[in-house]
């Protein structure tokens, strides 16, 4: 699981955390205060194993984001592994917020995650959680033109979870104005999307260019796992796992802003319009609920 509370370019706004040392002067931690900010990650370790924390322990950056934040809480601790938990986080405590970073395990998947909690009254409150870190505290010395990376599976997830952040308010303002079939209709590129199949992809018929660049611009441009299954003159299959479907689940932003049925319809709008511009018919499977599977098949057949 990838949890995400916002992305860049929201009205949410905060999107990405990026360690705090580069927002606000970090300030030098005496053992005492060490100690106590340790005092806190016990403390929610422990209303973790509990149940979670109350309600109004959960103080989010936004409102709105209360729900999702206790959702996600809710999945992680019934997919916990306390032995991960109890050991000690890097901490990193600026102002009145304090930043725990530590590798957990879900579904057989490790990641570093950071919770931030508000320090108040001398007590704390959950403020936020990202499975996305950018160590922008590591930076080297200035002048420099070199700035820490993150994995090339992160930096797509990030392209598209910012991209589709935008592509769904653009729909919902579309929609406000001229209806949903015409904000459904600024989606479709299927023309110039088949134009550049033929002309980047010279070398086959321009039906089949079309599949073959499909399967390139969604693996190294898009960062999605694509198998092609099969390839011929009348039919050809793909098979898509897509991080499109893993953000709606995700990205709790996106669950607010638009209903999953046209989220979906977007995502077939697009890929029906391209079909059509390489003269394919289209048919797309799902693997159970679409956002949770996150794969389907594209299934190509040339018209009768």
């Amino acid at each position: 699981m990838r949890p995400s509370l916002g992305a860049a370019g929201l009205t949410l706004a905060l999107g990405l955390f990026v360690s705090a040392s580069l927002q606000a002067p970090a300030i030098p931690l005496a053992a005492g205060q060490k100690d106590g900010d340790l005092a806190i990650w016990r403390e929610f370790t422990a209303a973790m194993k509990a149940g979670g924390p109350a309600p109004d322990r959960v103080r989010p950056y936004y409102e709105n984001l209360k729900e999702p934040i206790l959702g996600f809480l809710k999945e992680m601790r019934a997919k916990a592994a306390w032995t991960e938990w109890e050991r000690t986080p890097e901490i990193h405590r600026v102002g009145d917020h304090v930043h725990f970073l530590i590798p957990l395990t879900f579904d057989g998947q490790k990641a570093d995650y950071c919770f931030t909690f508000l320090s108040e009254g001398g007590g704390w409150f959950f403020r936020h959680l990202e499975a996305i870190t950018i160590r922008l505290d590591k930076t080297g010395p200035l002048p420099t033109s070199s700035f820490p990376d993150v994995d090339e599976e992160t930096k797509a997830h990030i392209r598209e979870e910012n991209g589709w952040s935008r592509e769904v308010r653009i729909f919902n303002l579309l929609a406000e104005l001229k209806g949903k079939p015409f904000a459904l209709e600024s989606f479709k590129d299927g023309n110039g999307y088949f134009l550049s199949a033929e002309t980047w992809v010279p070398f086959v018929e321009p039906r089949q260019a079309f599949i073959l660049y499909a399967c390139w611009e969604q693996s190294h441009l898009r960062g999605n796992k694509v198998t092609l299954e099969k390839l011929g003159p009348d039919e050809a299959v793909i098979r898509l796992s897509t991080i499109f479907f893993r953000l709606y689940k995700e990205s709790a932003h996106l669950v607010q802003q638009i209903p999953f049925e046209d989220y979906t319809r977007i995502f077939e709008t697009i890929w029906q319009d391209r079909a059509r511009a390489a003269g394919w018919s289209l048919v797309i499977d799902y693997e159970n609920e679409p956002y949770r599977a996150s794969e389907c098949r594209l299934r190509f057949k040339k018209p009768n």
